[in-house]
């Protein structure tokens, strides 16, 4: 399955969990607090063009399958530019999905349009917090 296959197959079992298993009770406050942390603290890393720092809060997952922080916010330049430099940002309530953490953020980008970045968390033995995946879908409307 190619590349583009698998990223299709994951936005589409993401949207369909999300719709189907969500759960939002069973998250501690300063575990909610922490993902939020990571994520605004990655974002302010892609505003300052800062790769070292926005890599560091990847998954051991995607800083294997992309190698270098340059080839990542490459990959993030050409194909998440909202989250690269979004306009807004509204952070929404997370959820649990089967036995994963989904941080759902809404974002707006420089012309106004609605973006929702689905964050895959994952709980690292140190029990801190990595970005393991974002799926970003185009919402209707705009912010203006």
């Amino acid at each position: 399955m190619s590349t583009t296959a698998k990223c299709f197959t994951l936005i589409l079992a993401l949207l369909a969990a999300v719709t189907a298993h969500s759960d939002t009770t069973w998250l501690a406050d300063a575990d909610a607090q922490a993902i939020r942390s990571v994520i605004e603290a990655q974002l302010d890393a892609f505003s300052a063009d800062d790769a070292e720092k926005a890599f560091s809060f990847a998954s051991a997952d995607i800083r294997d399958t992309f190698g270098t922080a340059e080839v990542f916010m490459a990959m993030v330049k050409l194909s998440y530019p909202v989250v690269y430099r979004p306009a807004s940002v509204l952070f929404l309530e997370p959820e649990r999905i089967d036995e994963e953490v989904i941080q759902p953020v809404q974002m707006s980008d420089a012309d106004g349009a609605l973006w929702l970045a689905m964050y895959r968390m994952q709980r690292q033995p140190d029990s801190s917090w990595r970005i393991g995946g974002c799926v970003l879908t185009s919402l209707a409307g705009s912010s203006t």
